[in-house]
């Protein structure tokens, strides 16, 4: 079969899922249609925003779908009337049965992870959070349960300790693209063998999961050792963002968002969330076996900025905590 005779259609939202598809569009491959998110209002005006890959798909003259409910009639319809051979889903978000069983070769999904490990929604996340020096980018064939399908292709990654989500991000990103367009290429030669995730999880006594992120999961924990909170707050760097709140004797708490910090291990008896400050340079908070100092940080409803630059424009006063 020649790659316009395979017939493929593409599925996902952010900027995570334009890349795989600019490959496939730039390596001539048939897009016959993009699957992606509803409109939604965003900014000042709240003015419909196009998602990424709506945009990159209008860019390039593909037809484009944008159902509210993915078991709809009228969107199946729609959607038999591609006549696809293979569905790509990349960021999306589950399928049920009837539109991930429609194409005679199945639908395949890119997830960001080391699959069977981090599966669920934030597997780029919890892999910094939890400390991993390690992660990768896995394409499978879907089934009934979320992200257990098996395996086609994985790569892996080395995360350093400096990485955050926003670096991890942007690797894996670059890296899925190719990992895609290899996983289209074995299908459309028909030379493609699989391996089933429980086979796999044998070599992997514990499983981590990957759930969604809510506000909730983001608050630190000043209680934590100094690795802890390093890595949680780099794990969710840029986005959504490690946050606590600013507390004084006379100050009402006001949410502080954290982006990039230092660890500083040195014996004290401060009680957690304490802050050593010298007004002008520093901001570093006790934890249980040492000290985070805070580099990069955004007070509610101000812009991001370095902590000499907060500090510049904010006394800070003694009784100042976070909790």
């Amino acid at each position: 079969m020649k790659k316009n005779d395979l017939r493929i259609v593409y599925m996902g939202t952010p900027d995570f899922a334009v890349a795989p598809l600019k490959t496939l569009v730039d390596g001539g491959f048939n897009i016959v249609g993009v699957i992606t998110m509803p409109d939604k209002p965003s900014g000042r005006g709240m003015k419909l925003q196009f998602s990424p890959v709506k945009q990159f798909a209008l860019d390039h003259q593909i037809p484009v779908l944008q159902p509210e409910k993915l078991k709809d009639e009228f969107f199946l319809n729609q959607l038999r009337e591609w006549q696809a051979d293979l569905q790509i889903v990349v960021a999306f978000r589950m399928l049920p049965e009837v539109v991930w069983n429609m194409p005679r070769l199945g639908t395949f999904n890119l997830h960001a992870s080391l699959l069977p490990q981090y599966r669920g929604a934030a597997p780029i996340n919890w892999a910094i959070i939890n400390g991993e020096k390690e992660t990768g980018i896995t394409t499978f064939f879907l089934t009934h349960e979320i992200d257990t399908g098996h395996v086609i292709f994985q790569e892996s990654v080395p995360i350093a300790d400096t990485d955050d989500a926003g670096i991890v991000h942007d690797n894996l990103m670059c890296l899925g693209a190719l990992l895609v367009r290899k996983t289209v290429e074995v299908i459309l030669d028909g030379d493609i063998s699989t391996i089933p995730q429980d086979k796999m999880s044998q070599e992997h006594p514990v499983l981590k999961a990957a759930p969604k992120i809510f506000k909730d999961t983001c608050r630190i924990n000043w209680g934590w050792e100094v690795k802890q909170v390093y890595d949680f707050v780099r794990g969710l760097s840029p986005y959504p963002a490690a946050w606590t709140h600013l507390v004084g004797v006379a100050t009402e708490a006001t949410p502080l968002k954290i982006f990039q910090t230092e660890k500083i291990y040195r014996k004290h008896d401060l009680p957690a969330g304490t802050v050593v400050c010298d007004g002008k340079h520093f901001i570093d908070v006790a934890v249980s076996d040492g000290f985070i100092r805070i580099l990069n940080l955004q007070l509610a409803g101000k812009k991001r900025m370095p902590a000499a630059d907060f500090l510049r424009g904010h006394k800070w006063t003694d009784d100042l905590r976070f909790e």
